[in-house]
């Protein structure tokens, strides 16, 4: 099936418009990448506005919001896992910004570094999780999320070795 990725696809239902960032899955370049800078700029506003617990919630709907959103949004594109799903990304990242926080700029920006790293080569754990939950429904919907958790859980790792040796 080949369905134009545009405007006009992701106004036609809300679970385009959550599952494609609010149009950072429109990139032509690099839609990941573009989805968790939109994370990182979005969870900085956010963070103005939000203590700890609000965003904690944000999170935690934005979860299984994003796992409806990325099943239907599969299911219409006709493809398992589109590259232009970036909620997936963007919740995932922000999960990473709430559990750094409160950090500066170059520590947001080491996890943003590492982050994509474990989202876009899903070295070990991450390309497991990537190919465990494939296809189309539910399972594949939670799988388009699943991976990027991995990623998360994989930067916060490395972030928590980093700071025990120094």
């Amino acid at each position: 099936m080949n369905i134009a990725i545009d405007r006009r696809f992701m106004m036609r239902h809300p679970a385009h418009v959550i599952a494609l960032g609010f149009g950072a899955g429109l990139s032509l370049w690099a839609p990941g990448t573009v989805g968790t800078l939109w994370a990182w700029a979005s969870f900085v506003v956010l963070h103005l506005y939000f203590d700890a617990v609000q965003l904690a919630w944000l999170i935690g709907l934005g979860l299984p919001l994003g796992w409806w959103a990325s099943t239907v949004t599969a299911r219409h594109l006709g493809v398992s896992d589109p590259g232009n799903i970036v909620w997936d990304e963007i919740v995932a990242f922000w999960l990473v910004l709430w559990l750094l926080l409160p950090a500066g700029f170059w520590a947001q920006f080491g996890a943003f570094v590492l982050f994509r790293f474990f989202d876009a080569a899903k070295p070990g754990p991450v390309g497991w999780a990537d190919k465990s939950f494939k296809g189309f429904g539910w399972r594949g919907g939670f799988g388009i999320m699943f991976d990027d958790l991995v990623a998360a859980f994989c930067t916060l790792l490395v972030i928590a070795l980093w700071r025990t040796v120094t």
